[in-house]
């Protein structure tokens, strides 16, 4: 069979994403169990919770609408809340686009589901710069690698929320395995962290967030991103031998 017909899960660059992505699976699947006991607990049904976790597949995104919805906020301020934390994958989708445009639109939809920032993140650290768009072999294996990072992603998110949300009764919240989850991509977030610009945007964001914790609906998720925004303009251009 032509290589390039040949389905990406065979490819090799396939099961390289796989096992970049495998060291940070417990720490997705932590917080994944946690995030389906802690919509199953919140009061949306077993329906709601299941198609939100299919649907929408943004762990920050649900963690941020859950109690806005349940706390009966007005439909703008949850849609806005999760425009806010998602931004950053307009910035990502930006980055990707050179990498995808031989691809058909639905295929390019699918890897906008898929891809998250974790995936992300580990594709553009294996392939920084994308290939040129005649070199079909290098282009299949580009595809494969983001494949085998968003699969595992995927599963290690999908499942353990839908085991949470079914035993949401039997695990209870205070065994703190989202704690343990939050831990173990902190770490993660942390080794990523390889400029000023980078540290200072996510000191000014969970300053900012701490500090303002008082405020209703969770704002202050919007107050720091808000923050770190604005201050890494401001620096932008002072640090400007540094990538962002």
């Amino acid at each position: 069979m032509n290589p390039l017909n040949e389905p990406l899960w065979r490819h090799p660059e396939f099961r390289q994403g796989v096992r970049d992505m495998a060291p940070i699976a417990a720490g997705t699947a932590a917080w994944g169990l946690m995030t389906g006991v802690a919509m199953a607990k919140s009061g949306l049904s077993v329906f709601e919770c299941v198609l939100m976790t299919l649907v929408v597949f943004a762990g920050s995104s649900q963690l941020a609408a859950v109690p806005l919805i349940v706390a009966g906020a007005p439909m703008w301020v949850i849609l806005a809340t999760a425009a806010c934390v998602n931004l950053r994958f307009v910035v990502f989708s930006a980055h990707l686009r050179p990498y995808m445009m031989h691809q058909p639109l639905w295929r390019r939809m699918a890897g906008g589901y898929f891809t998250t920032d974790l995936s992300y993140v580990m594709f553009t650290a294996r392939h920084p710069k994308p290939v040129p768009p005649g070199d079909l072999q290098a282009l299949r294996a580009q595809e494969a690698s983001l494949a085998g990072n968003c699969a595992v992603t995927w599963v290690a998110w999908i499942a353990p929320s839908l085991i949470g949300i079914a035993m949401a009764n039997a695990v209870p919240l205070h065994w703190g395995l989202g704690f343990a989850g939050i831990l173990a991509l902190l770490g993660i977030t942390l080794s990523l962290a390889s400029s000023r610009l980078r540290l200072v945007s996510a000191g000014v964001a969970g300053a900012a967030a701490v500090a303002s914790f008082a405020l209703p609906l969770k704002l202050n998720i919007l107050v720091g991103i808000a923050a770190a925004v604005a201050v890494c303009l401001m620096l932008e251009k002072p640090i400007s031998g540094e990538t962002t």
